[in-house]
This record gives C-alpha cells, structure tokens and sequence, in this order.
C-alpha cells in the first residue's frame, strides 16, 4: 500500500454491486408509453417523453417549440423544404402565419408553385408510388402519356400549370413589371396578394393558402432558389421579353436585419437544403445567434450533407448560442410536424 493512500479492498461479506462511482445512470429511467381512448395529442407527446430514441427526441421538440412561440420576445424564423404544400400540410403552415407564430418564412419556390395551384382551384390528388404487376417505369411512362405528374404518391394534372402561368401572367407579373428589378420578397408578396384575391374573387373552394396568409399578415417570404421551380421558370421567361427581373441578393439584406434587430430568435426548420442554409446562415452576420432551433428531417447526419447535419454542429458554426435549446428529429415531417404544431398549441392555447 502507498503511504498516504487509503485503499479499500471488498471484504468477503461484501458485495460489489456494479455502480463504483458511476453517476450517469442512477436517474431518469425509461417509461414505457401508455396510450388510450380520448388522450389529447399533447397528453400522447408527453408519454413519448417517458420513451427512448425519436420519440422522446419529439416531445423535446414540442417543448423547445412551446417555449419559442410561448415568448413575445422571440423572432420566429421558419425553414420549409421538401414536398409539403402536395403532401397536405399547407393549412399548418398558413394557420402559423395567421395566428402569428411564423415572423419569417424561407421556402422553395415548388410549395410556392404548389400553393398558388391550390388557391386557383387546383387540386393534388392520391396516387401510388408503387404498382402492382408491371414495372414502375410503364407506370410512369402511362402517366406521362396522360399528362400527369408524380410526387411519391401524389399526383398533380399538368394543366394546372398551364393554368397557373395564366395566373402569374394575368394577376401577378402585370403589377411588378413597371418596377422593372425587384426582390424575391417583393415578388412572393404580390404572388400572395393575387392568390388571395382570385381565391375570394372566383369563389374557391380551398383556401387561400400560404402565400396569401403571410401576404394578409404582413410576414416576408424569403425564396433564394426560386430559380430552381416551375415558379422561377415563369419569371425567367417573363424576363426575356419585359422589364421584369429579380434580385437575388437584396432580400439578404432585409432577412440579416430581421436577424440582427431580433431580441432573441428561434428556428424551426422542416426539411434542408437552402431554405435550412438560409435560415440559419443569417445569423454569421448578427451580433448573437438561435436562441432556439428545431429540425424536423430525413435526411442522416453521417453523409457530411448540411440537410442532415445536426443542429449541434450548426452550434459550432456560431449559428446557435452556445446555451442554446436545440433538437433534430429524425422521422418523416408530413408526419411529426402536425403532431409538433398539434401538441404546443394545445399547451400555448391553454
């Protein structure tokens, strides 16, 4: 034995029972879910806190996501990407923006195309992404002949384009053409006046949607690849023969002061690519950073991909506080974010 030093060896009564001087792991010990008839969607997130793996990684983000709309203090900043406005979810977005819970949105400019379609009297409809005794591509090739568009398993006539190029010629590009050059936003916030008006003006059955929400409410909507969509298409062949044109970098300046004014900031992110870049970019060039971030994604974080990165790495980056609440949630978002929106608006409306 070293002098000075006090070993303790186990007697032979005494047992060793396995904890030494172990500290993670005598607390907080998985429950298991319990569900029934009647529950409330904010009783059913709190029972997948009592969960490992995704489901407690959701109600973690119901409760960042809480705090961050419960707060007057907090610039709401919201990321959509992917298919959603097909996909269904475009009255969650649009009633955020309504009730006051979106203050920026940065999305692509498909779910704008999409959403204008919708409040023009056009409808996606189901389908199917697989088929049953003959190969996909003959399934594709027919629907090609037939002149509809596949999204997984939503399917969209191609007419509806034809009629949302009427739209933007008729409702939408005549207002902007005699300011020759103008931003994006400038360009998504008369898409939206118009889409509320033919909406109401022609009696349409759907509502009006995202745009015209964020239009009647005065949120900016952001669209940096707006190129990359049918939506970008139209104003580039607008372009070849008037005045009109885009501005790709004067949004940026409007979005960094939102940031750089904002007394703390949240992000919800649903989806990547450069709505999720954009969001969180902004804060590079603002004296603080995200007070708060959610992820709602598919995509995996092994691929080095910025769509599947987390946003703990974002941390390192400086577009998180360091003290910041932050989660990423692995699972499909057409599934999670009603059941997020769902759950804190129970909680917030309370």
């Amino acid at each position: 034995m070293n002098e000075g030093h006090d070993d303790h060896e186990r007697g032979p009564n005494e047992e060793d029972d396995g904890t030494g001087d172990r500290k993670e792991f005598s607390h907080d010990p998985v429950g298991h879910v319990e569900v029934g008839s009647g529950m409330t969607v904010e009783e059913l997130v709190a029972e997948y806190g009592h969960g490992g793996i995704g489901a407690q990684t959701l109600q973690e983000a119901v409760d960042i996501y809480a705090e961050m709309l419960g707060r007057d203090d907090v610039t709401n900043f919201f990321g959509l990407a992917g298919a959603m406005v097909p996909a269904g979810m475009r009255h969650v977005v649009a009633d955020l923006i309504r009730d006051g819970h979106i203050n920026a949105l940065v999305t692509t400019g498909a779910n704008l195309t999409h959403d204008a379609i919708e409040a023009i009297g056009g409808k996606h409809h189901h389908g199917r992404e697989e088929v049953e005794g003959r190969a996909l591509r003959e399934h594709d090739e027919t629907l090609r002949e037939e002149g509809v568009d596949r999204i997984y398993n939503v399917y969209l006539p191609q007419e509806h384009f034809a009629l949302f190029e009427d739209h933007l010629r008729g409702e939408v590009f005549p207002a902007l053409e005699p300011e020759g050059t103008v931003s994006i936003r400038r360009f998504t916030a008369e898409l939206g006046r118009a889409n509320s008006e033919v909406n109401e003006r022609e009696d349409v059955e759907e509502r009006a949607g995202i745009a015209a929400a964020a239009y009647e409410n005065d949120v900016p909507v952001y669209c940096p690849a707006v190129q990359d969509s049918v939506l970008g298409l139209q104003a580039w062949m607008y372009s070849q023969t008037t005045d009109f044109s885009l501005d790709a970098l004067a949004d940026m300046t409007h979005l960094n002061d939102l940031a750089f004014e904002s007394e703390s900031a949240g992000a919800m992110v649903v989806g990547g690519g450069v709505p999720k870049n954009y969001v969180l970019q902004t804060m590079l060039v603002a004296p603080d950073a995200y007070d708060y971030a959610v992820q709602l994604t598919m995509d995996p974080p092994q691929t080095g991909g910025l769509s599947g990165a987390t946003l703990d790495e974002a941390r390192s980056w400086g577009k998180l506080e360091p003290t910041a609440r932050n989660v990423s949630v692995y699972a499909d978002a057409t599934i999670t974010l009603p059941i997020v929106v769902a759950g804190v608006r129970e909680r917030i409306d309370e």
